[in-house]
């Protein structure tokens, strides 16, 4: 890819906080001590942080200051109070809107292949988001791919604009922290832009007279979203956004005047087999497109099962590297952005909160160790020297962190990157225990 950009854009989250955070102290205290102990911000990504970690503290304060990144982008209140129509008991938006957005393209797509055939679909995703006519709405877009027209679907989450991979060339991401009552503070969001949109693909696909047949059935979509395993909290959001577009669609007559109808499965975690079994319901279900896998490491178990089948598979969530180079049969895509993009924004936020020394605990799969080895690289290119880094990977069955953090405590970090899912309280718990921790 091109250089990134990286733009620092300061707002105010609404009241309804969108998405998982991440940590570090913002304050200006770094490296102050309590009775011995050393004051550390503690910096955390998309993985583990948001208001579902805070949940896991009883003690005050716990949390206070920590800050990082996730993929964000300021939903507006229109779309937030749609998406609590769906479900109202949401307590966070994480990748809601990116589920949102790939059920949209992936009708759109559907209209201007005119077939629910997953392999033809999978040949117009790339295109609907860059090259053609701005829309935003589906009944908008919809009214020119009927007119025959190329449209940009200008997605709820940004401008997508897809490059060749299938992933989006530019994104928001949101730095958040944690105030004193261990819930995200709301008030401290800021957003970032990172990537560039002249990334976004070049290529052109011609697509079939609006007049031609449509070639099968009515659309069906496939979920392969968690509601159970160390990522079970982000499903409540992703599975309303599915829901949400599906309503939207189905509102227009949904694809080629038939209601489009949905699959729901359990993707569970990379420990369990739950997502393979979900997958082989949706096959012979028959469904063309399925939206998941929210884990990196799920999708790499079942990519394969799904594109041989000629069924688009397109994530809300993945943000593994490794799915940029995949061979995948032009058929997965993804609404979230590559984790090269997220280590540039989390570097950024880490170097101007002048930390020096940094510790990294690193989950021990695709997602945890692609992310890590890109914020090291991005770190170094910033200036922080090797030495003054210590990467720490660990088993996130474990229950027992204190050999990993022995080892990042004995560089007397001023900042630690703890990179992981569920599993992050417990680290987080025994970091304060160890005096390093956020607590002050």
């Amino acid at each position: 890819m091109a250089q990134r950009r990286l733009v620092r854009a300061v707002a105010v989250a609404s009241a309804v906080l969108l998405a998982a955070g991440a940590c570090g102290d913002g304050g200006g205290d770094t490296g102050s001590t309590d009775g011995g102990k050393k004051q550390v911000k503690i910096y955390g990504v998309d993985g583990n942080m948001g208001n579902a970690l805070g949940e896991k503290f009883t003690d005050q304060g716990a949390l206070a200051g920590m800050r990082g990144t996730t993929p964000l982008t300021k939903l507006g209140d229109d779309f937030k109070k749609r998406m609590l129509g769906i479900d109202p008991k949401l307590k966070d938006f994480n990748y809601g809107g990116e589920s949102y957005d790939a059920v949209i393209i992936s009708a759109l797509a559907a209209e201007t292949a005119r077939s629910s055939k997953g392999t033809e679909i999978g040949k117009f995703i790339n295109a609907i988001t860059t090259g053609g006519e701005k829309c935003s709405a589906y009944k908008d877009c919809l009214a020119l791919v009927k007119a025959g027209k190329d449209v940009d679907y200008d997605g709820v989450t940004g401008p997508l604009s897809f490059t060749d991979a299938g992933e989006p060339a530019k994104a928001s991401f949101g730095i958040l922290q944690f105030g004193t009552n261990n819930k995200l503070d709301d008030a401290k969001t800021e957003y970032v832009l990172a990537g560039d949109d002249k990334n976004a693909t070049t290529k052109t696909v011609q697509a079939p007279p609006q007049t031609q047949a449509f070639v099968g059935g009515p659309l069906k979509i496939g979920t392969l979203l968690p509601q159970t395993g160390s990522l079970a909290f982000l499903g409540p959001p992703e599975f309303a956004g599915v829901n949400l577009a599906v309503q939207e669609v189905n509102a227009e007559k949904g694809v080629n005047g038939k209601p489009v109808t949905v699959v729901n499965g359990d993707s569970g975690d990379a420990s369990t087999d739950i997502a393979n079994g979900t997958v082989d319901k949706a096959i012979q279900a028959g469904v063309s497109v399925i939206i998941g896998a929210a884990s990196s490491s799920v999708s790499l178990k079942v990519i394969d099962k799904i594109t041989s089948a000629g069924i688009v598979e397109i994530s809300p969530a993945n943000t593994s590297d490794k799915f940029t180079t995949y061979n995948d049969k032009n058929l997965y895509f993804r609404t979230a952005p590559p984790d090269t993009l997220q280590a540039r924004a989390l570097a950024d936020t880490i170097i101007q909160d002048g930390t020096k020394k940094l510790g990294v605990l690193v989950l021990n799969d695709a997602y945890g160790t692609g992310l890590a080895d890109n914020l090291v690289k991005n770190l170094e290119e910033a200036g922080i020297k090797s030495d003054s880094i210590v990467k720490k990977i660990y088993d996130p069955k474990a229950t027992d962190f204190s050999s990993e953090i022995g080892a990042v405590k004995q560089l007397n970090p001023d900042g630690i990157v703890v990179i992981g899912f569920d599993e992050s309280a417990t680290i987080i718990k025994q970091l304060n225990e160890q005096g390093i921790g956020p607590k002050r």
